[in-house]
């Protein structure tokens, strides 16, 4: 620890630009969905370089990449950096990317000063971390924590149609120069930079976040089916009215979930009705609830609270609610020591930093099932992320990288 490295700024600002430019849409955005040609010309170009500076570039069968510096010691277990490298169909530039490109940067930076770590450094890109064009979202580091199968999603379609086992081969076969391995090597600990997605450091004008934990997802289907009748000749006493009774249990679900804890979060992301018409009462009214707590107790009481609720309008309204599980995400803890070297790179840096519980899942949530992990948050503007008006702020990509080379030199040496 004795020799410094530094993040070459420049450097990397020009990196976060050039991959920004593959799947770049109109509104500066990124479109570069996983498994598809952009996503693959992403792959490439940072497998290019990092031959072009002699390190080693490895794919597993889930088209995870890893990029290795050795270290002295090779029998020891590498340690593992970085994030993903596909987005939404109108995503932003920094979600994932930026993860990625810092830790590739932290490897140039230690080459650049000459400095031999005790453990190899990986650097890798899961695959599908959104899960935007596949299902699930963070495929690839579930395959690697042993959390999920690859083979058992191969015959999933992508929404336009391809097939998962076609897209994982063809994207596999565009990279020749990268030696197969199995998936899920043993490694000594991970660590994630992201944007935050969330306003909280940008408000509190605070440059670094590190992240203690990852919330709890659940999502649910919730179903009421009644009785499709005449809007205008239907009396209220004859209604079996599925609306009515999804419009009521969504109003008491608002009303007595986050008012009552702020850590929890509750989305109802998607209604639908059939047959649809203006002048028909549906026979059916699904809706989608996404709901989130670092807590997995208060996880569990959360449901329990929508599925009291969903019975009681749906006895109400005469509609039995059918509900059905869509994901279960288990809250995750980081790892202390991976937490405590972050902060001490903060306090060796001088830089003001604040704990923060990720509301949004990540490849780390699942990586931290099976190693010592923990995330790095920088600002994003307004807190606004999977858009294309994305912003990360010059000064906050360079010191979150270079809080990220500190913690990577700590943890391999």
């Amino acid at each position: 620890m004795n020799v410094r490295a530094e993040v070459n700024g420049p450097r990397l600002l020009q990196s976060v630009a050039d991959f920004a430019a593959i799947g770049a849409t109109p509104a500066g955005g990124v479109n570069r969905q996983a498994l598809t040609a952009e996503d693959r010309a992403a792959r490439r170009l940072l497998a290019e370089r990092a031959l072009a500076r002699g390190f080693s570039v490895f794919q597993d069968e889930a088209a995870n990449l890893f990029l290795r510096r050795e270290g002295r010691n090779t029998a020891l277990p590498p340690l593992l950096i970085g994030s993903h490298l596909d987005s939404q169909p109108t995503g932003g530039r920094f979600d994932g990317a930026l993860g990625t490109l810092s830790a590739f940067e932290a490897l140039e930076a230690l080459a650049d000063a000459g400095i031999e770590t005790d453990r190899a450094i990986e650097v890798v890109a899961f695959t599908n971390e959104e899960g935007s064009r596949f299902s699930p979202g963070c495929m690839g580091s579930m395959a690697f924590a042993g959390a999920g199968n690859i083979a058992d999603w191969h015959g999933s379609a992508a929404t336009d149609g391809a097939l998962l086992a076609d897209e994982l081969a063809a994207t596999l076969q565009a990279l020749p120069e990268a030696k197969l391995r199995p998936i899920g090597h043993a490694i000594s600990a991970f660590v994630e930079l992201h944007i935050e997605q969330g306003p909280i450091l940008e408000r509190e004008d605070v440059p670094i976040g590190v992240v203690t934990a990852v919330q709890g997802t659940k999502w649910l289907e919730v179903v009421f089916s009644g009785e499709a009748a005449h809007a205008g000749t239907t009396p209220l006493e004859f209604r079996k009215d599925p609306m009515a009774a999804a419009a009521a249990a969504i109003a008491r679900i608002q009303d007595g979930v986050m008012p009552a804890d702020p850590d929890a979060r509750l989305t109802v992301g998607r209604i639908a009705a059939e047959p649809g018409a203006i002048n028909v009462i549906p026979n059916r009214v699904s809706f989608t609830i996404d709901f989130r707590h670092p807590d997995a107790a208060a996880l569990a009481a959360i449901e329990q609270r929508v599925r009291e609720e969903c019975k009681v309008s749906g006895a109400r309204w005469d509609c039995e609610p059918t509900i059905l599980s869509r994901a279960n995400m288990a809250p995750a803890r980081f790892a202390p020591s991976v937490i405590g070297a972050i902060e001490g790179a903060c306090q060796a840096l001088g830089l003001r930093n604040r704990r923060i519980i990720s509301g949004a899942f990540h490849d780390a949530l699942f990586v931290s099932k099976a190693s010592p992990s923990a995330m790095i948050f920088v600002p994003c503007r307004k807190g606004i992320s999977h858009n294309e008006a994305e912003f990360v702020a010059d000064d906050h990509i360079v010191l979150g990288a270079q809080v990220l080379l500190r913690v990577a030199q700590r943890l391999s040496t």
